[in-house]
């Protein structure tokens, strides 16, 4: 009899802009187990909201996002985020500036960060931007969770601002 593991949850951390709109966005991709907002990128212990939107901490608003790689590959969720913000644009997204806008893939180990870089290459590749991704791929430090307020924003205040849709490009997966 063939014996089969289970294939265990996979987290990715991502930053493109507001974390608020991100969120709402992420958490409806099919294969999305869990959503969390907070900061990351940075190396200001303990980092609160307060602190971050100075851009002075190095963080950047970030998602942490659970995932099933049995109905999500990593590369997918990757060509989605590619899609809901401009990542063409150095630190910012619409009318939010500065570092803690910037955007980011924060990789676990050498397969994301292949995958992130790979990802990358075909994204500009693609020239659905009309420049090239400014991207940061960097490794993951340590996340933050955001104060409760922030969590599931757009869910608690529908209507609220976001600056995120998602466009629809002809990106494709990586083999």
């Amino acid at each position: 009899m063939a014996r089969t593991d289970p294939i265990e949850p996979q987290t990715a951390y991502l930053a493109g802009g507001c974390f608020w709109g991100m969120e709402e966005l992420v958490r409806k991709i099919p294969g999305v187990l869990e959503t969390e907002v907070g900061y990351t990128g940075g190396d200001t212990p303990d980092a609160r909201y307060e602190q971050v939107k100075t851009g002075n901490t190095g963080h950047a608003e970030s998602l942490k996002i659970v995932f099933d790689p049995k109905q999500l590959s990593y590369s997918h969720l990757l060509f989605e985020f590619f899609r809901m913000h401009n990542p063409t644009m150095r630190n910012r997204q619409g009318n939010d500036t500065g570092t803690q806008y910037r955007s980011a893939i924060f990789y676990l180990d050498e397969e994301q960060q292949h995958v992130a870089e790979a990802v990358i290459k075909t994204v500009d590749a693609s020239g659905d931007w009309g420049a090239l991704v400014v991207t940061e791929v960097a490794p993951f430090k340590k996340f933050y969770r955001a104060e409760e307020y922030h969590q599931k924003y757009l869910v608690k205040h529908q209507g609220g601002y976001t600056c995120h849709s998602v466009r629809r490009f002809g990106l494709g997966e990586v083999s």
